[in-house]
Order: structure tokens, then sequence, then C-alpha cells
């Protein structure tokens, strides 16, 4: 009865804390890991679209609003991915030094800034992935267009925008389609959690 109860309480609390703690922790690596893949892809991406508004050649015959949209395009591409590495580089610091104590304590994790600014770090995320991705495939599309409009009734141009679109859209849909996966999964675990929650609840009374 009584005695029982009491004896298992604490148990249970403890329990309970350690599923806090665990779930601040796995928190804390998942933002980390999603700032390192920023900071890389947006690095990579943003140093190959400098490398090819520094290296194209353009002809002079080469229409203005063609000349115009590869501009815009470039200049999108590689401000959202160097807003995406501010934002890595800035908090990543932060997560790493937290992560890597050697001596943790139970209000360790929440010494790491991820949890107050976890929009930015998912902000930067998208960025990078979503965002920065697609941009790209539009500035591959365009680069083809000013780099063969010279040649002989633009074959190889429409031939490049003819494979890129169908690629666009099945980015488009893989991206759509991880997502919806993800959420699915994360309200399972929410279920599971809330299950347990309950189940513990149940015990304690």
């Amino acid at each position: 009865g009584l005695p029982s109860l009491v004896t298992n309480q604490p148990d249970k609390m403890s329990v309970k804390g350690v599923d806090e703690h665990i779930y601040h922790w796995k928190h804390l690596h998942l933002s980390r890991a999603k700032l390192k893949a920023s900071s890389r892809t947006s690095a990579l991406l943003a140093g190959f679209a400098m490398v090819a508004m520094v290296e194209i050649q353009i002809d002079e015959n080469v229409p203005t609003g063609l000349l115009l949209s590869f501009a815009v395009c470039t200049v999108l591409l590689i401000a959202v991915h160097m807003l995406a590495l501010m934002i890595s580089t800035c908090i990543l610091p932060h997560t790493e030094a937290v992560s890597n104590l050697h001596v943790q304590t139970p209000h360790t994790v929440h010494e790491s800034p991820h949890l107050k600014m976890s929009i930015i770090v998912e902000l930067a995320w998208a960025f990078s992935t979503v965002l920065g991705i697609l941009l790209f495939l539009i500035e591959i599309c365009i680069l083809c267009w000013v780099e063969f409009y010279n040649f002989e009734s633009h074959l190889a141009a429409w031939v490049a925008t003819g494979l890129i679109i169908p690629i666009f859209f099945v980015f488009i849909a893989f991206a759509a389609h991880f997502y919806m996966k993800l959420v699915g999964h994360k309200s399972e675990v929410y279920e599971y959690n809330i299950k347990e929650l309950e189940l513990l609840k149940d015990q304690l009374e």
C-alpha cells in the first residue's frame, strides 16, 4: 500500500528526470548536427556560385534580361548561404563548448543557446538545405543559358532546362515527403512519451 508507493515514487520521479535530461541532450546534439551540416553545405555551394560568377565568359550577344536574372539568382544564392553560414558560425561554438564538457550536471545542457535560438537554427537549416539548393538548381539552369546562348538553336540550353525542371520537382517532392515522414515520426514519439507519462501518473496515484 502506502510504503510501497512511497518507496516507488522517488524511483519514478528520477526516471522522469532522466527522460527529460536525455531529451534535452538529444535536442542539443541534433541542433549541433544541423548547424554543422548547414555550415558545410552553405560554404560549398556559395563557393561554387562565386567561382561560376567569376570564371564565366559572358558574350555580348546575351540578352540583358538573362544577365539580370543570372545576377539576381547568384546574389540571392550567395546571400542565403552566407546567412545560414553566419548563423551556424555564431551558434555552433556555444553548443560545441557545452557538449564537449567532461563534467556534466543536469543543468549543463541548458547553458547552450540552442533552445532559445531553436527557430534560428531551423531557419539556417532550411536556408541551407531547401531554399539554398533550390536556388542552386535555378542557378545551374540560368548558367547554362548564359554559357550556351550563342550556340545554334539554343539546343544545349533547352536540354539543360529540360533536365533541371523534373529534377527541381523531384527535389521538392522528396523534401515534402521527408518533412511529412519526419512530422509523423515526431508525432509517434510524442504520443509514446505521453502514454508513458500517463502510465507514470497512474502508478504514482
